[in-house]
């Protein structure tokens, strides 16, 4: 699983912060990292300019699923390390839900045993 990580210009992306957002997404991703071809990242500040502003820090997540259309996610927070957190989190539960809708939609699909052999294990 490959991470990308995009900031605005009002945001310092230097490595140090890069590798830990990229630590964040593995672990809160590690789970799916099969299914996952890439997670882009891309952090802003939304009131760069007004100063201040309870909750004007941005993290858009977006997962590229093989085979599927990319999930996204956005999180708003005070900083950047709680948004981060936040859509890190949501993208988590996202990725964990349409996975198991697919597995639940296959599993759907298979063809059922014939009622024959459901009453023979039953009589035995």
């Amino acid at each position: 699983m490959q991470v990308q990580i995009n900031t605005d210009h009002n945001i310092d992306g230097h490595e140090e912060h890069a590798a830990q957002v990229r630590s964040v997404v593995e672990s809160a991703l590690e789970r799916f990292s099969d299914h996952i071809t890439r997670v882009e990242v891309q952090l802003s500040d939304e009131n760069s300019n007004k100063k201040g502003g309870d909750e004007d820090m941005r993290c858009v997540m977006e997962a590229r699923l093989e085979g599927r259309q990319p999930i996204a996610v956005t999180q708003h927070a005070a900083t950047i390390d709680q948004a981060v957190d936040g859509a890190a989190d949501k993208l988590h539960r996202m990725i964990e839900s349409t996975l198991g809708r697919l597995r639940d939609h296959r599993e759907s699909q298979t063809d059922p045993l014939p009622l024959d052999t459901i009453n023979d294990s039953q009589n035995s």
